[in-house]
């Protein structure tokens, strides 16, 4: 009876309504939440200057990376996804080792290196005149567009693979060539394939520009880091900027949805109105592409010429040899800068490595304080110890979080949704501040250790996604055995239970060791509150020894490197042990 009851959609609402008047009459007259809130500090001039214009600065700054570093992004991506299905290896094995190895180290490591490191490789005088040119900024931005870069193209490549042979061999026997083919069938097909996950990588640049603060680039969150320090409002900083990363999210993500509708296939009857308004956006891009058209069509190759000149075979002959040229001119360089690496290794001094070596493993354990965590256990350790606790709490949470995300009773799935979205539309590193600076210490008044604050923050971060790997592999199962269930008297938890959890989970075991890799990079984040994890340990004792940033920072990209990708091989494995495909049956 009372389930029947809460079928209906106006009963739903009012719950959802009532369950929202007394989360804020807890938090208003029981919990007794006593914090003076103070807007104006964004409107008025104080001592130490104007807050608005300091928090619409970083603003601007963060857009102003964002939009250049997606551009570098898309173009890396686009040409070592490429090269990475090309058949000359020296290529493929360059754009490969471009891939693995910016994917499979953090980008807060990333940044420290090229801010922090590389400046070293060049002489006294160009670094003063890097640093004269905005070199922070710049750093951040080519970081960031390198970093996303190796994504999209393992994102542009799969999409590629994707297209059906078929297709190639018939634009081939059409008498199209190599470029014609890759302008008009290949990369069409595979933009359209690969906007969502295109789509998810411009989020994660935009939220990813947030590191920017840790190399000194005033963006959004240094600014809300500067208010909050300079005028004690931390709730008021915090949430600014937690509203502008959401409303920057909501806003790409909108592009993005009216993207993917423009390239929808949809017959002329059936035209959605967001159809329409995506026809008007883009009818600019439409009318320079058929201009773009008309000229390659002016300049076509006649189909009725049937015998090749003497001046467009010798064309044809130079642009061969021209072609084994650079294939011959990218050796040399490959070699060149192998052996540069090979030279710069041989002069490493490898006994400050091996003195330190031990610090980056474990940090000061076990002769650290006792006010420290755990007697000083840090380092590499401690980002393996706080990655598996991060993983193992958000995946209780994510599982709750998911079935409730796919529940038809809106007292469930609202607030799950709206759970996923929040966190997921801002960076960690805003989450683990809000944590450590706001949440446990004002709202709950508990005081913990730095590493446990960045724990908590990782576990609920994390958990939004594991909801989303959830709702993703219940949404796979065939409703057809979800029917059966029901049919055979079992109730929606034993359904849940004994039926689609079993099945899901064997399908979300690659994503799920895919989001313990990205946690052990994550935890490079809990260096902004003074977790002695292996970023805060390399940066600790590249201050002590000062000279040495290229040694113990090529030292810890390596030791993240090779734990990350080990990691992603086991992934892969995995899926192709656990793909239907590759499943035999034996009778």
């Amino acid at each position: 009876m009372i389930k029947r009851y809460f079928e209906k959609i106006w009963v739903q609402n009012l719950t959802l309504l009532v369950l929202t008047g007394l989360v804020v009459y807890y938090f208003a007259f029981i919990f007794e939440f006593k914090y003076d809130f103070d807007w104006a500090v964004f409107a008025v001039e104080g001592q130490y200057g104007h807050m608005g214009h300091l928090m619409l600065n970083g603003i601007n700054t963060t857009l102003t990376i964002t939009v250049y570093s997606a551009a570098i992004a898309l173009v890396m991506g686009t040409v070592f996804g490429l090269a990475r299905l090309s058949s000359f290896k020296p290529v493929y094995w360059f754009s490969t080792c471009y891939v693995e190895l910016f994917r499979n180290t953090p980008l807060l490591i990333q940044l420290f290196f090229w801010n922090f490191a590389l400046p070293y490789a060049f002489p006294e005088e160009l670094r003063l005149k890097l640093f004269d040119m905005n070199f922070e900024f710049w750093c951040a931005t080519v970081g960031c567009g390198i970093f996303t870069g190796a994504f999209m193209a393992e994102i542009i490549r799969a999409g590629i693979q994707s297209i059906p042979k078929g297709l190639l061999e018939a634009a081939y026997s059409s008498g199209l060539t190599f470029p014609q083919t890759l302008r008009k069938v290949i990369l069409p097909l595979a933009f359209r394939e690969i906007i969502p996950p295109l789509g998810s990588e411009f989020l994660n640049n935009m939220k990813n520009t947030s590191l920017a603060m840790t190399i000194g680039v005033t963006e959004l969150c240094w600014s809300m880091t500067e208010v909050y320090s300079l005028t004690y409002r931390t709730f008021e900083a915090f949430s600014v900027a937690t509203v502008v990363y959401l409303g920057l999210s909501l806003s790409i993500a909108g592009i993005l949805y009216i993207v993917n509708e423009r390239l929808k296939i949809m017959p002329r009857d059936r035209i959605t109105p967001l159809r329409r308004v995506a026809d008007v956006l883009f009818w600019p891009f439409d009318f320079l592409g058929r201009k773009l058209e008309y000229v390659f069509w002016y300049f076509r190759k006649s189909p009725d010429q049937r015998t090749v000149s003497p001046l467009r075979g010798a064309l044809r002959q130079l642009a061969r040899q021209c072609i084994l040229a650079l294939k011959i001119l990218f050796v040399a360089a490959l070699a060149y800068v192998l052996y540069k690496i090979a030279v710069a290794l041989v002069h490493f001094n490898w006994a400050i490595i091996g003195a330190n070596l031990k610090t980056l493993l474990i940090w000061r354990f076990p002769n650290g304080d006792e006010t420290e965590f755990c007697y000083g256990l840090g380092g590499l350790a401690g980002s393996l110890l706080m990655a598996a606790i991060s993983i193992t709490g958000s995946f209780f949470i994510g599982l709750v979080v998911g079935m409730g995300r796919t529940a038809h009773n809106r007292v469930f799935r609202i607030p799950c949704l709206l759970y996923i979205e929040l966190i997921r539309g801002v960076p960690l590193i805003l989450v683990i501040l809000w944590f450590y600076q706001a949440i446990l210490e004002f709202v709950f008044k508990v005081d913990v250790q730095a590493f446990w604050a960045a724990t908590i923050a990782m576990t609920f971060f994390f958990g939004a996604y594991i909801a989303e790997t959830v709702r993703g592999g219940i949404e796979n199962i065939p409703p057809g055995q979800v029917e059966a269930a029901k049919a055979s008297g079992l109730t929606y938890l034993q359904t849940m239970r004994k039926i689609v959890l079993p099945q899901a989970l064997k399908q979300m075991l690659p994503a799920l060791v895919g989001m313990f890799i990205a946690a052990f990079k994550d935890t490079s984040l809990a260096y902004i509150i003074g977790v002695m994890e292996l970023t805060r340990a390399a940066y600790a004792i590249n201050n002590r020894i000062m000279v040495y940033p290229f040694e113990i920072y090529t030292t810890v990209a390596v030791l993240y490197f090779v734990f990350s990708y080990f990691m992603s091989l086991y992934a892969k494995r995995l899926e192709r042990k656990l793909s239907p495909e590759t499943v035999r049956i034996e009778m």
